[in-house]
């Protein structure tokens, strides 16, 4: 392998296209670090910087009979640059599906999915501790997801009352929250 290293970049890429591994890896030796660098600073995501660079250097060598390379410099960036792009726009049209097909998906950190099912059980709590009328009326509301006109048919009351439980049960569910995460 140290023979290799003092060999010039158009006679390793000679021997490239032969088919010698030894040169394919000191090419690769040389030059993973610069592309990493180039697709990194477009992707801002490690692991995929690494895949780009592989992935170029799989199409280099499985295509290595098939291409002209004039300058394998050259022709190594202008690859990952390629290869950039195609993976932005993959994210691109990845984002534009998911979030036209589909409400968003968090995932939390364990302590804070903890802590915001606390949350939900102390909402839950207090929700039963509201009066039977204005819990029936919440309830109605949030479940059921039904307009106030028919909660108020339903519960043979005024859309006006209706609108009121509704006003005081979310504004006593408000302040629990805020007191229970600390913004009073």
């Amino acid at each position: 392998m140290k023979l290799y290293q003092t060999y010039d970049i158009k006679v390793l890429t000679a021997l490239i296209v032969k088919g010698d591994e030894q040169a394919f890896a000191e090419v690769y030796e040389r030059y993973w670090k610069k592309l990493f660098v180039i697709a990194n600073n477009r992707l801002k995501d490690i692991p995929a910087s690494e895949d780009t660079v592989h992935d170029v250097f799989a199409g280099l060598w499985a295509n290595r009979a098939k291409k002209e390379i004039i300058t394998l410099e050259n022709y190594l960036a202008t690859a990952v640059k390629y290869a950039v792009l195609d993976k932005l726009k993959k994210k691109a049209r990845e984002r534009k599906y998911f979030s036209a097909t589909q409400a968003p998906v968090y995932v939390l950190p364990v302590d804070q999915s903890v802590y915001y099912k606390l949350l939900l059980e102390k909402v839950n709590l207090e929700v039963e501790k509201l009066p039977e009328q204005c819990r029936l009326i919440f309830t109605n509301s949030r479940n059921r997801e039904m307009p106030v006109k028919e909660i108020a048919k339903e519960l043979h009351l005024s859309p006006k009352t209706v609108a009121n439980q509704l006003y005081k049960a979310k504004n006593q569910l408000k302040h629990l929250v805020k007191t229970f995460l600390g913004m009073y």
